[in-house]
Formats: C-alpha cells, sequence, structure tokens
C-alpha cells in the first residue's frame, strides 16, 4: 500500500486540513496529512445550517474530502450537508458533543447530486417566508416565545423552528397551525440567548470571531462572581455580550485569580510602621503586587509592595513592631516629593535695584520746590497758578498773530500793486 504525504502550505498548516470557513464551529484537522488518519475510522463530521452538526457512518466507503457536499440519512427522507471533518479527530468531537448512543449516528448516502441539490436550494429559499408567518401564527395564539430561526430538510420534507422562551410553553396547538400552513412534518427545538448568538454569529468586542460560533458547544453558566474574582468593574455594558447575557471569556481565567487571590493579604488588614499606617487601595492579582496608601478613601501616598513582603510587615505589627517603612529592606524611604528650588533664596534680593531707580528719580527733582510733608497748598496758591497758567496762554496766542499779520498785509497788496501799473 502507498502512502501520499502532504508537504502542507508552507506556513505549518496542512492544505488537506483547510475546508470552507463560511461554517460555524470550522474544526481545523491537523492530522489530515498524516497517512492513514482516513482508514482509522468511518465516522464523519457533517455541517448543516448554521451550527447543527451531525455524525455518520460512511458505509459505503466513499472517498470524501473536507468540503465535500454529501446526502445523508434522516427522519423522514434524507438530508443535505457539508463534510467538515474525517479521520481521528471525529472521535474526539463525539466526546465533546456527548453522544453515547451508536443509534444517534446514521448513515451517508452518498455524494449530492444535481437533482439533489434542486430539491435543497427551493426548501431554503422557503425559510425566510416560513419564519415571518410561523411568528404572526405564535403572535395570534399569544404565545410568550420568539421564532429566531427556521431550517427546512434538504428533501423539504421536514421544517425545525428554533425558539427561545424564558418560561414552558405549550405550543401543541401551534405545531397543528404550522402543519396546516406549510404541509411538512413540524420538528420545535429550544435553544437559549447564546445558541442564537452562535447560530447567527459576529464579532466580539475583543475583534475576533464569537467562541459560541467557532469553537463553543457545551455553555457552562456565568455568574458576576467570576468578574469579582478578576476585580473587574461590575459594568453591564462592558460584561455583556452579543447575546445581552455575561460574556462566556469571564470563565476562562477564573480559575486562575481565584488560586492567585488566596496568596494576598486580606483586603482589611492595615500596615502599621514607623511615621504612618496604610491601608488597602487596590492589587495587581497576577502580578502578586499590592498597594496601599495613608488614607482609607483616598490615593494618599501610595506604596507598591509584594505580598509576601506585605505578610512579613502583618507578622512584625502581631509581634509589636513597626518597620522604619514598607520598603523590602526596611530602610525609611527617601523623600520623593517636588523640592522647591527658592526656598532658601531672599526675597528681598530685588529691592536694592529699586532704591537705586528712587535715587535717581529724587535726584531729578530737587531742583523743584518741595511743599511741606502733610501739608494741602491754600486756595490763594492755587488761584496763582491758575493765573500765571492763563496769562502764559495769552502771550502766546499774541505771538501767533502777530506773526500771522505780515503774511495777510503781504496778499492783500499785491493785486494793489498791480493796478498802478
Amino acid at each position: 500500500m502507498k502512502f501520499k504525504v502532504f508537504r502542507g502550505c508552507g506556513r505549518g498548516l496542512s492544505r488537506q486540513g483547510c475546508g470552507r470557513q463560511n461554517k460555524q464551529l470550522n474544526s481545523y484537522d491537523w492530522l489530515a496529512d498524516v497517512p492513514g488518519n482516513v482508514d482509522t475510522t468511518d465516522l464523519v463530521e457533517v455541517q448543516f445550517k448554521n451550527t447543527r452538526k451531525g455524525y455518520y457512518h460512511n458505509v459505503n466507503n466513499l472517498d470524501l474530502k473536507k468540503g465535500d457536499i454529501v446526502a445523508v440519512e434522516a427522519n423522514p427522507g434524507h438530508d443535505i450537508g457539508v463534510v467538515t471533518l474525517t479521520g481521528r479527530l471525529v472521535e474526539l468531537q463525539l466526546k465533546k458533543a456527548n453522544i453515547k448512543s451508536p443509534d444517534d449516528i446514521r448513515r451517508i448516502y452518498r455524494i449530492a447530486k444535481q437533482v439533489d441539490m434542486d430539491k435543497y436550494y427551493e426548501a431554503k429559499a422557503r425559510e425566510h417566508d416560513t419564519m415571518i408567518q410561523s411568528r404572526q401564527i405564535a403572535k395570534d395564539l399569544g404565545l410568550d416565545m420568539k421564532i429566531g430561526d427556521v431550517e427546512y430538510q434538504g428533501d423539504g420534507n421536514k421544517a425545525i423552528f428554533y425558539y427561545i422562551a424564558d418560561e414552558r410553553v405549550d405550543f401543541r396547538q401551534l405545531i397543528k397551525d404550522l402543519a396546516a400552513a406549510f404541509h411538512v412534518r413540524i420538528e420545535m427545538k429550544q435553544i437559549g440567548a447564546r445558541q442564537e448568538a452562535g447560530r447567527i454569529g459576529g464579532t466580539g468586542p475583543c475583534g475576533r470571531e464569537l467562541c459560541c460560533a467557532t469553537w463553543m458547544k457545551n455553555f457552562i453558566s456565568v455568574g458576576t462572581n467570576a468578574a469579582r474574582f478578576q476585580d473587574i468593574s461590575l459594568n453591564p455594558q462592558k460584561l455583556a455580550g452579543m447575546c445581552a447575557k455575561l460574556k462566556c471569556c469571564l470563565n476562562y481565567e477564573v480559575d486562575d485569580y481565584v488560586e492567585a487571590g488566596r496568596r494576598l493579604p486580606a483586603k482589611d488588614q492595615v500596615l502599621q510602621t514607623a511615621d504612618s499606617d496604610y491601608y488597602f487601595f487596590k492589587a495587581d492579582i497576577l502580578a502578586g503586587l499590592v498597594t496601599y496608601s495613608t488614607d482609607k478613601k483616598l490615593a494618599a501616598n501610595l506604596e507598591t509592595i509584594s505580598a509576601d513582603r506585605a505578610r512579613e510587615i502583618i507578622e512584625m505589627n502581631k509581634r509589636g513592631e513597626k518597620p522604619l517603612s514598607l520598603m523590602e529592606d526596611g530602610t525609611k524611604k527617601a523623600d520623593d516629593r517636588p523640592k522647591d528650588l527658592l526656598a532658601d533664596a531672599d526675597i528681598s534680593r530685588f529691592d536694592s535695584a529699586r532704591r537705586k531707580k528712587k535715587k535717581k528719580r529724587t535726584g531729578n527733582r530737587e531742583d523743584q520746590p518741595q511743599q511741606a510733608e502733610g501739608k494741602a497748598p491754600s486756595r490763594e496758591e492755587r488761584n496763582g497758578r491758575s493765573e500765571g497758567r492763563g496769562s502764559r496762554n495769552n502771550r502766546r496766542q499774541h505771538n501767533r498773530q502777530d506773526n500771522n499779520v505780515p503774511q495777510n498785509a503781504a496778499k492783500n497788496e499785491a493785486p494793489k500793486a498791480e493796478k498802478t501799473d
């Protein structure tokens, strides 16, 4: 028997392991280029609309590859799906899907023909209109439920209605009305908000595709305690995912945070030093660092130390000892407060220059008569000054008139001289 070894695509990935990426819950087959991988088991994973998957036996020994469209056994009739995985990894996927009964594993009939594909496309074209009409029928019956999606079987003989409801719903009359309206076999399947988000798909706030649409099949309940253990603020807008529920990724690292949080001192423990008392302010759980403040409610004189140093100071306080500071070596911490550069400067250093300017000004005014200190000028003196100013103004006007008289006389005499000639 000859084996063909694939070299991959040059990036450490096998070209046989990659398939159609427009399907949710896509799995990379990293064993696809291993010789004899397909011969280990006849199980094949087939995916249908959105996140619905099924596992089937390849009883006819068909040469199936990832991405092939096949017709599989259904009840009743047959269904059309896409092969997403073959080989050993299918057995691991069975364990993850928690499928134990062999009756749940059916057969693969054949690779889909053109006739099968025509029926398939005809059935898929009716899904949207069926969903709109079914919602109206449920509303008329007064049922507290939401029909989120409708999936027709590949041969069009059956339709699966996915609905969301907070409480138990009696939809016996609804099934009768739907069967009478669409003339197909009706199957009702209840899903949760997280499963609906996985079926629709989308991008999360982290920038990656939703976990429920790529790899997550089993959903575990998420509580606000997971956020508290990780020291995350309880902001509903930040903690809620695309499904309006708490994000599933809050459970990914909560065990590590719980284990690391046990190594930190209690938050109500006060550290006493020679200079002051320190209160818990915040903690970096994974790094094992704790920040203390000298004020209970404000961030004052913050000091960040390791958890081991904090426990060491707590033991010293129990023995009645107080270290000089929170530092690791126990020495007093240097004062890092900003220094005032003008603290030792003389404030009156600019007074000498001002005194010199005052002396110059007083020297220029020594020739002018000085009034006695604390004595105001009398009314007679003020009148004399005003009279002197008035006489000076009169003399200036008289001089201006005398200067203008010869010029005007010359202008008037010039025309007379011309007439005499």
